[in-house]
């Protein structure tokens, strides 16, 4: 084993706990990943799930001695970060935590947007009070960077309304790819001539940018053991939530299978979602062999996946 995944959060725009939600999970985005022999410890999202894995930590890795974690963010939407005054290690004297993410904002360092949550006027203890060491690293999208330990990271810049990091982890001739939240590209000029405004060259160039864009990201996975990937919508759904910054579910099946990815893990299920339908459509969508090469399931809460 080279990397072991858990998923702590699957849940997409706002925790949704109750009877419905119960197989599936409720809480928001947060996955945990163990590293080689030594399970070096990265975390990648802050959502509500975040506050169970920290649990977790305090019984199953405290006791080893202090903690120490890499949290990466895959954008700073609140879903996605909402757990982080919840974590318990940042409140653990010793503990070591460095937080990496985008920001969409010159001004606006990552602490300020992350820790920001943690002012009196949202929560009773400030940023400053924390016991843990805390170091901030703002990420841009990059080809390669070297973690350490034998890990690589590539990074690539998502299509959401902030920006959004896609995160692909190598070690030991394996990966671990994230693709969240993201919306496939697409040509956002006129394309019908008889529209007075239609410019034929910027319609032209449009759809060009649009496969270039969407043919970057899927070379960004290409290949991978697994991605979980954006997949909050059907089609049929897609059509009044456009620009909203998601993928449908029939998108990120073709395009992990153009991409020769060998298991897809669909991922930020819509809060509305019951467990129910969920079991629906993954009769639909994740039938043995019919996705190709590609392996198909929808993330659950608790689920454990070695790569």
């Amino acid at each position: 084993m080279a990397m072991k995944l858990r998923f702590w959060g699957v849940r997409g725009s706002i925790p949704s706990p109750g009877p419905t939600t119960q197989k599936y999970g409720g809480n928001t985005a947060c996955i945990e990943i163990r590293v080689g022999e030594e399970e070096r410890l990265l975390i990648v999202d802050a959502g509500s799930g975040i506050r169970s894995l920290g649990n977790f930590m305090m019984a199953s890795d405290l006791p080893k001695g202090p903690l120490r974690a890499d949290i990466f963010l895959s954008h700073t939407h609140w879903d996605h970060i909402m757990g982080y005054p919840f974590f318990t290690p940042i409140y653990i004297p010793g503990s070591r935590l460095r937080v990496h993410g985008p920001v969409s904002f010159e001004d606006d360092p990552l602490e300020e947007v992350v820790g920001g949550q943690m002012k009196y006027r949202y929560f009773p203890i400030n940023l400053g009070e924390l016991a843990s060491e805390v170091e901030y690293i703002r990420l841009k999208e990059d080809p390669g960077i070297d973690l350490g330990d034998g890990l690589r990271l590539i990074t690539k810049v998502l299509n959401h309304p902030i920006t959004a990091l896609g995160y692909r982890f190598e070690y030991q001739g394996r990966s671990i790819c994230t693709c969240y939240d993201t919306e496939p590209f697409r040509n956002l000029f006129i394309t019908d001539p008889s529209d007075p405004a239609y410019d034929e060259a910027m319609a032209v160039e449009g759809e060009v940018v649009a496969v270039e864009q969407n043919l970057a990201i899927e070379q960004f996975y290409a290949g991978a053991d697994l991605l979980v990937c954006d997949a909050q919508y059907t089609e049929a759904e897609y059509v009044n939530r456009r620009n909203w910054g998601h993928t449908t579910i029939e998108y990120a099946i073709a395009a992990a299978n153009r991409a020769g990815v060998k298991r897809l893990a669909l991922f930020h299920h819509d809060p509305d979602r019951s467990d129910a339908r969920l079991d629906e459509l993954a009769k639909i969508y994740c039938q043995p062999a019919k996705n190709g090469e590609t392996e198909v399931f929808f993330a659950r809460e608790g689920m454990v996946l070695e790569v």
